[in-house]
């Protein structure tokens, strides 16, 4: 059947006298347009950014009835580009993808072709998506902090680190070799945290309430902070001399209350991480380490396998702060 006469089942938000509403929907696929691609979703996965998006977000998504997911991988259906062919397995993250263009959680998405990375031949499309823009970010935030810190200068601070970023990071930094302090707000996870390659444990609290001075005692050679505010002030005001620290996410809050001294007087470096533009010639090393040297035990990563059916409850818990890990979407069967 030409896949333009068929329908297909996304989960769609509405927005209804100011509530939002998700159900799941039959769609009509659009026609394809130059540089464009179709592809057959065979699974997505659950972002925060997703439920931002799920809820009424404005500031993620504008517009609605809306299909969020900006994570996807899948098979090429039809191609209007010269790069791609119909039936090579594509990863699509970031960009516009399930923001404002209808994304993962729909059994097809139509996108511009440089928005796709091959899948590499060493990674199935389901660990893609237990990577998905997570691991992407995790990978990118390893790949800059690896650059400038080796494993013999000292520890390595992961914040959230059973969160989909921090726990990938965790994993992948282990495996390099590096000692990693998992920062977490979950006492009960420190045997799993260890599982996939902390040496130590710091809870939240305790980095919260470091006192209040422009520098503290320097503790780590340099972290990964996916949270922001607090926090991340707290580990750039204990980093060592010439340290490094990544920084990725807001969750904790967008602001930093700092003075210049870590970075005046022990030359510290912040890299933001900003993997929804981040270059296609990064993505792709990223992609590429991800499947080989940094290849990440899936069975020892916590995560969780849904249908379409399942992401309304759970994107009331990664909103609520008690998800776990990954959450996996799988739409073929």
């Amino acid at each position: 059947m030409n896949e333009l006469n068929k329908k297909y089942k996304a989960f769609r938000v509405e927005e209804k006298e100011g509530k939002f509403i998700c159900s799941i929907q039959e769609l009509e696929l659009a026609p394809l347009e130059k540089e464009e691609l179709l592809i057959r979703v065979h699974y997505s996965s659950l972002n925060y950014k997703d439920a931002l998006s799920a809820t009424g977000n404005k500031g993620v998504t504008r517009e609605y009835p809306h299909t969020p997911g900006i994570d996807a991988v899948g098979i090429i259906a039809q191609s209007q580009s010269e790069n791609f062919a119909v039936g090579e397995k594509v990863i699509v993250t970031s960009y516009d993808l399930g923001m404002n263009t209808d994304g993962g959680f729909g059994e097809y998405i139509k996108v511009p072709s440089d928005w796709a990375v091959r899948l590499p031949e060493k990674m199935t499309m389901k660990e893609a998506m237990l990577i998905g823009t997570a691991g992407l970010t995790a990978g990118m935030s390893v790949l800059r902090l690896t650059e400038l810190i080796k494993p013999e200068n000292g520890k390595i601070a992961v914040s959230g680190a059973t969160g989909g970023v921090g726990s990938i990071a965790v994993s992948i930094l282990g495996k390099l070799g590096y000692s990693v302090v998992g920062i977490t707000g979950k006492e009960s996870e420190t045997e799993y945290l260890k599982s996939i390659g902390a040496t130590e444990i710091l809870l939240r609290s305790e980095i919260e309430d470091f006192k209040n001075r422009p520098l503290l005692k320097p503790l780590f050679a340099g972290a990964i902070d996916t949270v922001g505010g607090v926090i991340l002030e707290n580990i750039i005001k204990s980093t060592a001399v010439l340290g490094v620290v990544t920084c990725c996410g807001n969750v904790a809050s967008p602001k930093l209350e700092l003075t210049v001294f870590p970075f005046i007087l022990r030359g510290v470096t912040l890299i933001g991480i900003d993997s929804q533009n981040y270059p296609m010639k990064y993505r792709k090393k990223v992609w590429e380490m991800l499947s080989e040297e940094w290849k990440i035990n899936q069975e020892a990563l916590a995560y969780s396998e849904v249908t379409l059916e399942g992401i309304e409850e759970k994107i009331a818990l990664i909103l609520d702060g008690k998800l776990k890990g990954r959450t996996v979407i799988k739409l073929v069967e």
